[in-house]
């Protein structure tokens, strides 16, 4: 009798940098208050290549990883990160998926999504803004792209976290309410929400509108163990449907152990845990299962 199929796992969040910012990320910290804000600490604020991306896949028994670069202010800075994440794919095309990686903020966000899903990306992500936007609101910053998911069939990944509770670096005022409005104004773009969403499912238990407005949205669980208690999984499965939860690690900064631990401590079963960690990304992102 032939040995069950080992279960497909999906990292469906990561972040590589050209070597050059790996190497010496203290040159590009001048301009990009973002970048530092995030990465000014190099030991708690790890950096990663591809080829370290690959390596760690290769230690934790991971198929395949989606991965994207940084939303940096400069337009050059945007187009030679996205220009590595696509030498990347072309490196490892077994292991890698590509988001586009843009700030939302810059007139050239759009232009440069488009070029990047004509090379070969399979999805927008991760947007994010750390800062309130200057002189615009959600709707206005983020609705080209989401426009441009939709059109094209692609899912977009927003960087979101919760509005209440301790700060951290990249924590912001989140406006759930704008957050919400913008998923309404594209109803058939799939979003996936980084960091759970920021909670925002939780409000599916609402009687009215708001489970059909998040019928195409999705959470992944990236920083899952730094922000909260294990049984959110079985909240989550419970309000917001497994078939919504991604594996993601948000790495460099945690790696697959952390997050099976956690599985195991909030009791999901099997089948809901092949979900999570591999199979829903499979079916969003028709990967092969081989």
């Amino acid at each position: 009798m032939a040995a069950p199929a080992r279960p497909l796992i999906i990292d469906f969040h990561t972040h590589i940098f050209p070597p050059e910012v790996v190497a010496e990320r203290e040159k590009f910290f001048p301009g990009e208050p973002a970048f530092r804000l995030l990465y000014e600490n190099s030991r708690k604020s790890p950096l990663a290549t591809a080829e370290d991306l690959i390596a760690a896949l290769d230690r934790s028994g991971i198929q395949g990883a989606v991965t994207f670069g940084f939303p940096w202010k400069r337009p050059e800075w945007i187009r030679r990160g996205n220009d590595y994440v696509l030498e990347a794919l072309a490196r490892y095309p077994d292991r890698l998926r590509g988001f586009a990686c843009v700030n939302p903020e810059l007139p050239q966000a759009r232009t440069e999504a488009e070029r990047c899903l004509e090379a070969g990306m399979q999805g927008i992500g991760e947007l994010a803004l750390y800062a309130a936007p200057s002189g615009k609101n959600w709707l206005e910053c983020f609705g080209p792209l989401a426009e441009l998911a939709g059109d094209r069939g692609v899912p977009l990944l927003l960087h979101t976290n919760e509005p209440v509770g301790h700060l951290y670096p990249g924590k912001e005022r989140l406006p759930a309410w704008d957050l919400y409005g913008l998923i309404r104004s594209f109803p058939e773009t799939r979003f996936i929400l980084a960091h759970w969403g920021g909670g925002l499912w939780w409000y599916a238990l609402l009687k009215r509108e708001v489970r059909e407005a998040l019928g195409n949205v999705y959470v992944d669980t990236a920083a899952s163990p730094f922000l909260y208690r294990p049984e959110i999984y079985r909240y989550a499965l419970e309000i917001f449907g497994v078939e919504k939860i991604l594996y993601g690690s948000d790495y460099p900064l945690l790696t697959l152990d952390r997050y099976v631990k956690e599985l195991e401590e909030a009791r999901v079963g099997e089948t809901d845990r092949r979900a999570i960690l591999g199979g829903n990304a499979q079916g969003l992102l028709h990967w092969p299962s081989s």
